[in-house]
């Protein structure tokens, strides 16, 4: 159970750190950034954000998925 965990959670970390996923209203804040050559820190804050917004439903889905395959476990 631990290695299947392991690779999950690996493959998790490989595909989702060279994701820059964005909507529109976030590229267009980001486009607009780069054009009036600012700080262009908020293309990479709102990529982040946006990372840990999509993370979040899938972690709670693994909890839940580890917490039902260990109570099914339990009750054979």
């Amino acid at each position: 159970m631990k290695k299947i965990i392991s690779i999950l959670f690996f493959i998790g970390v490989v595909t989702t750190s060279s994701v820059w996923a964005q909507c529109a209203m976030c590229k267009r804040t980001v486009e607009t950034d780069m054009q009036s050559k600012q700080s262009r820190s908020a293309g990479k804050s709102l990529n982040g954000g946006i990372l840990y917004l999509l993370s979040i439903p899938y972690l709670i889905g693994a909890v839940g998925a580890i917490a039902w395959y260990k109570n099914r476990k339990k009750g054979n």
